[in-house]
């Protein structure tokens, strides 16, 4: 089984986590682009995996986080938010992939 989301969550999880503390606002800009970014990477593994419903919440969080169009919130509001979003990341680990060289292939007919 393979898990190319796993360096992307990994990374989101530990950031949303280190952004308990107190930190320039250019600290916040740069994780709503990283956990943004890991969020599509872990929808689009979820997406092509047998754990398909795991795509929403993590579109759901592409959208929380998006520095396009930002949601605001307090630093007392945000804080349990990053933490259910590290806890998620985490969680998305579990979600596999088959190899594609596990996978059977198409042979030519013989003739």
């Amino acid at each position: 089984m393979v898990r190319p989301h796993a360096i992307p969550a990994v990374a989101a999880a530990v950031l949303l986590l280190v952004a308990l503390g107190q930190h320039p606002y250019s600290y916040y800009t740069f994780l709503r682009w990283a956990v943004t970014a890991a969020a599509v990477v872990v929808a689009s593994v979820a997406w092509k995996s047998t754990s398909q419903w795991v795509t929403w919440p993590f579109v759901g969080i592409a959208i929380l986080f998006n520095p396009i169009a930002p949601i605001y919130m307090t630093r007392q509001h945000w804080r349990p938010v990053d933490v259910i979003c590290a806890i998620a990341f985490f969680a998305a680990l579990r979600v596999e992939t088959t190899a594609h060289s596990e996978l059977p292939s198409r042979q030519a007919p013989v003739d």
